[in-house]
């Protein structure tokens, strides 16, 4: 599966090759690309369709989905912007390749999982579920959106010394009010992905397909 430049984004795909298998969409941290959570997918989902966006914004060099002012700060016009164009990419690779409308399932870390959150908070409907590593609130929609009990996992670290505890919960919260159908779980370690993430998120993701199929 070699990158491709089409549909707005430098992309990698993949076709299921598990029957029934959901598609994954992989969103990146700060610093990655389009081939970073490749493996992780993998483990998490053998068999599962894979599309792989790289981030179109740089920051100092980094590949990222939106712009930041600060560590933490976000530039919430561009935030939407990215958000915007995201949610087409996904709908142009839906028509592309093939897939159920509204039937992806995002896999974002950190900055990835941010994207991910607003893609759920300003385009409902883009996505059939989420697996959230180290996620915190993009943004606060008036008014909220209609989540319709879609299933989110937030997978967070106690320890995690760039999103607070407190800011994983919070984002919770608000995709709960939302209406999603939230699952908050928390791993002892920081930022970086452990081992529990990876068995913990894959048997979620189970949960989640049995249940929607």
């Amino acid at each position: 599966m070699p990158p491709s430049a089409e549909l707005g984004f430098v992309h990698r795909w993949k076709a299921a090759s598990a029957p029934g298998a959901p598609t994954l969409l992989l969103l990146h941290g700060t610093g990655g690309n389009e081939n970073d959570l490749i493996p992780l997918a993998w483990d998490l989902y053998p068999g599962a369709a894979l599309l792989s966006p790289r981030g179109q914004v740089l920051e100092r060099g980094m590949p990222r989905f939106f712009r930041r002012l600060a560590e933490g700060v976000f530039d919430l016009d561009d935030l939407r912007t990215r958000t915007a164009e995201l949610a087409a990419f996904v709908r142009a690779a839906e028509q592309a390749y093939d897939l159920p409308a509204g039937r992806t399932v995002a896999v974002g870390y950190s900055n990835g999982a941010n994207i991910a959150a607003s893609l759920l908070l300003l385009a409902p409907g883009t996505l059939g579920g989420a697996l959230l590593f180290r996620a915190m609130v993009p943004l606060e929609p008036e008014p909220l959106p209609a989540l319709g009990g879609t299933p989110v996992c937030l997978r967070a670290g106690r320890s995690d010394p760039v999103v607070p505890g407190a800011e994983t919960a919070r984002l919770a919260e608000l995709l709960g009010r939302a209406g999603a159908d939230v699952t908050l779980q928390w791993e002892e370690g920081g930022h970086g992905l452990a081992r529990t993430d990876v068995v913990e998120g894959a048997a979620w993701l189970k949960r989640f397909e049995t249940a929607r199929t």
